[in-house]
């Protein structure tokens, strides 16, 4: 009985140790996940954020985009 006792102290401690590394395998895996996924959301902001600009360009079109100069000689002409 006395075998048992001296042996099970170390063996509780050495379990403790590998369920403890084991957290922290655990906890590194699901940071990296964390920072993939956060990489993948802000790639997606990146690519709606570049579509909303090109359809908000295609939509105002050249004719919002005029130079300042083209506007006042088309006033003056129609004086």
């Amino acid at each position: 009985m006395l075998y048992f006792k001296s042996i099970g102290t170390p063996l509780v401690l050495a379990l403790a140790l590998f369920t403890l590394s084991g957290c922290d395998q655990a906890e590194k895996s699901a940071q990296q996940m964390l920072d993939q996924a956060a990489q993948s959301a802000k790639q997606a902001i990146d690519d709606t954020n570049k579509a909303a600009q090109q359809a908000l360009s295609d939509a105002i079109g050249s004719e919002g985009q005029k130079p300042e100069d083209a506007e006042k000689k088309e006033k003056s002409q129609e004086i």
